[in-house]
């Protein structure tokens, strides 16, 4: 019966989706994402480091450097 396969879960992938989700719900994009981005629409821009990255993003968050920080309240 074609109908009654069983489901078959790729643990790996589900771990990689949920941790993206998680990273994202606390306001922290995906670096791997973003490197990917950059090489293959900017292939001869800079790509910033993990830790710049993260920095540039936790800036921009929390509005460091004078720029205006997000609020949801």
């Amino acid at each position: 019966m074609e109908c009654c396969k069983p489901l078959r879960l790729d643990l790996a992938r589900l771990a990689t989706k949920l941790r993206a989700g998680a990273s994202l719900m606390v306001g922290q994009p995906d670096y791997d994402v973003y490197a990917k981005h950059r090489r293959e629409n900017h292939p001869g821009d800079p790509i910033m480091s993990r830790e710049e990255f993260f920095l540039e993003r936790q800036a921009r968050r929390f509005g460091e450097g004078g720029e205006r920080a997000f609020r949801c309240c």
